[in-house]
């Protein structure tokens, strides 16, 4: 059950391989690219996988992702056209690097020394460690690498965990494992989480993306230092490499990298096996009697579903008939004076509710100004319906007075606190508010909605 959804999420793969028209030829004992390069062409070749952490489609069909996002920031500051080559593996993308088929690799690649002797090494973009993850009822859970023997890892074929484990082998006896062609580190983590092997290794920020839809995993232990995730081109093409090296370390590099990671992974917080493990089965109990509603509403308000089912999760974990302390209620927690505003006269009526709620959120996005890009007024707006416009608007001048960009949810987030600090409060005109918890609140219904978006598909 669960596995159909992390596949889905994490695996949606284009049904086309666009490959690379350029011919390769030998130099040097390596292949060189003799594509023409994107600088005559226009166009940047690129051969990626598809994972939660590279490429993959969202709910609209729209390409995104981590290296996505990088590439077309790079390309569009060259103007340069991306044409992608969707490939099913790590060792898949490296076979057409050493090809000379592609300009560039951009697939969640570590950069290796036994790798840079191979290829022209692109910049780095992100640090990670290599783990060992098993089934948290794992017993014995190996917890140091002279523990390891006897226990069952099997890992994507050409990745760099190989290495990893070959010299782990070299001083502790007995570390066997099985290096699979088709199954990528994603399905192979899923496979772990129900229990049909017993550990893999994966880089730790593709455990942190998927320890939220399987709760079961758990890291046994770090088997690396902090390692760098980036690009790699073909032997011969240093040009290019300089180039993408010149562009990553630049204001536009770094303010590229920075986007990326606030959309990817800022908002991940602290794991919460509990939480996570009740939100994915209540997705099964819970969510199977209201997803017509959030679609529905959606049709009405243009507000996406998954984003409305996961702030109802937040208010109430989708229980029609919760009520607070404070009197809010229903499924989407509205408080009388807000439910009578939207002519709600039941907030216990799920359906009633939830139109209820997706036509505050609207309004609440509505009322932004449009030059707010998104993601970042969405985010903006359920920080108003947590908090109140007023308070938002209050936050949003104390962004202005302390050089901050109130268009930015990054700054937002630095700010809204200040709307509990004496030191800033008693000059704003709605005065004092608990500005730390609309922070925490947008940060929670982000995670909520990548491991919900999935029963939206």
């Amino acid at each position: 059950m669960r596995l159909s959804r992390v596949l889905k999420t994490g695996l949606l793969a284009l049904p086309l391989v666009l490959a690379g028209c350029g011919q390769s030829g030998e130099g040097e004992g390596q292949t060189q690219t003799s594509l023409k390069p994107p600088s005559e062409t226009g166009i940047l070749k690129v051969a990626t996988r598809n994972g939660s952490t590279t490429y993959y489609l969202d709910r609209h069909e729209n390409p995104i992702g981590p290296e996505h996002s990088l590439i077309q920031d790079y390309a569009e500051a060259r103007g340069w056209e991306v044409e992608w080559t969707m490939l099913d593996s790590t060792s898949a993308v490296l076979d057409t690097l050493a090809a000379g088929n592609t300009h560039l690799a951009a697939a969640g690649l570590t950069h290796l020394p036994s790798r840079d002797e191979k290829f022209a090494r692109g910049p780095a973009h992100t640090e990670i460690t290599e783990q060992l993850v098993c089934h948290r009822d794992t017993r014995p859970m190996p917890r140091k690498p002279d523990a390891i023997a006897g226990t069952e890892i099997v890992i994507t074929a050409g990745s760099s965990y190989a290495e990893t484990l070959t010299k782990l082998a070299d001083t502790n006896a007995g570390i066997e494992f099985t290096e699979d062609e088709n199954r990528t580190t994603e399905i192979l983590l899923s496979e772990v989480a129900e229990q049909d092997i017993g550990c893999t290794v994966a880089d730790s920020n593709i455990v942190q993306v998927m320890r939220r839809h399987f709760p079961h995993l758990e890291v046994a232990m770090t088997l690396t230092d902090g390692r760098n995730l980036g690009w790699y081109l073909p032997a011969g093409a240093q040009a290019l490499a300089d180039d993408a090296h010149e562009w990553m370390n630049s204001a536009q590099g770094d303010a590229a990298i920075g986007r990326m990671e606030n959309r990817y992974y800022a908002y991940i917080g602290d794991f919460d096996f509990v939480d996570l493990r009740a939100l994915n089965r209540r997705i099964d109990d819970r969510l199977p009697d209201f997803i017509d509603e959030f679609k529905e509403a959606e049709a009405k308000t243009g507000i996406p579903a998954d984003l409305l089912a996961a702030l109802s999760y937040q208010e109430s974990h989708w229980d029609p008939d919760a009520v607070s302390p404070t009197g809010v209620r229903g499924i989407m927690m509205l408080t009388q004076s807000t439910a009578e505003s939207l002519g709600v006269t039941n907030r216990l009526d799920a359906t009633a509710a939830i139109d209820g709620g997706a036509r505050y959120l609207a309004d609440r996005h509505r009322r932004l100004p449009d030059t707010i890009p998104e993601p970042d007024r969405t985010f903006l707006a359920l920080a108003s319906y947590n908090i109140g416009r007023g308070h938002l608007l209050d936050a949003r001048q104390l962004a202005r007075d302390l050089g901050k960009n109130p268009d930015s949810w990054e700054d937002m987030a630095e700010v809204l606190p200040l709307k509990a600090d004496k030191r800033y409060y008693p000059s704003t005109r709605y005065g004092y508010a608990r500005g730390y918890e609309p922070v925490h609140y947008v940060q929670r219904i982000r995670n909520y909605r990548d491991v919900i978006q999935t029963a939206f598909n």
